[in-house]
């Protein structure tokens, strides 16, 4: 077949691509209503970037890029406490 990712990636590029919606969607909750959900929102999208990241790993075949995947959740953590600051002293 022509258009495949080589070496067998088809599943990794498609679980890749289903990870957009649940990531569209929480970056849409981020975007309004009450502070908890917004925060729970954003703790989703980060987890759902990470996992995408990994799968870009396996899909494109470039084990080094796993580096960014945990770089990318060691950040998300930090990025949540300093929203959960911003949410309290100015929302």
């Amino acid at each position: 077949m022509t258009g495949l990712p080589p070496g067998g990636s088809f599943a990794w590029t498609l679980a890749l691509l289903l990870l957009v919606p649940p990531l569209v969607a929480a970056l849409a909750m981020s975007w309004r209503g009450p502070v908890g959900t917004r925060f729970v929102a954003v703790q989703l999208a980060g987890s759902v970037g990470i996992v995408a990241m990994a799968a870009m790993t396996f899909a494109f075949d470039q084990p080094s890029s796993v580096d960014l995947a945990v770089t990318f959740g060691v950040l998300s953590v930090t990025a949540s406490l300093l929203y959960a600051v911003f949410a309290e002293r100015w929302v």
